[in-house]
């Protein structure tokens, strides 16, 4: 009974293959929406004023970044919890592919969202005499609370981790 329960605990991990498929069909759907601006930008770029060039440009960062971390999440997530990439050789091969365990993803992710978000309180300072001094204001503590929580995920990693370091 227990063989049986262990096996069935450890081929449900497969539940999560499904779900990172979607993580690659949201990526189609990200790119499909970079370049509907990327056509908008071509057409209007002569016409449009400098602040508004640098707003698109950001938001076209702010998807590439988004990109990257769909791609980072959904294949170490892969390889880390469901089974291995088998990539030929021969075949081009991601430099951090196996080598991104879960701590090294969260850490990776967090410093992603920092960056989304620094992006995100950039068009939001260019863009003030649309928001309210208020809204600023927690934006910046919003983006604030991310760095910290940032920061402190690295630490508490590197705390933990210490001892297995040093015996390295």
């Amino acid at each position: 009974m227990e063989k049986t329960i262990e096996r069935l605990l450890f081929a449900s991990r497969w539940i999560l293959a499904p779900i990172y498929l979607g993580m690659s069909l949201a990526l189609v759907a990200l790119g499909i929406k970079f370049f509907m601006e990327l056509y908008h930008l071509m057409f209007h770029v002569v016409e449009m004023a400098e602040s508004d060039l640098v707003l698109v440009l950001l938001a076209m960062v702010d998807m590439v970044l988004v990109g990257s971390l769909i791609i980072m999440v959904m294949f170490s997530g892969y390889e880390n919890f469901v089974s291995r990439l088998d990539v030929e050789e021969g075949t081009e091969k991601l430099g951090w592919l196996g080598k991104l365990d879960a701590n090294s993803l969260k850490l990776k992710v967090a410093s992603s969202i920092v960056a989304i978000s620094s992006i995100h309180l950039l068009r939001a300072f260019m863009e003030v005499p649309g928001h309210k001094s208020e809204s600023l204001f927690w934006y910046v503590i919003i983006h604030l609370t991310f760095v910290v929580s940032a920061v402190m995920m690295g630490v508490l990693d590197r705390i933990s981790f210490a001892g297995h370091r040093h015996k390295d």
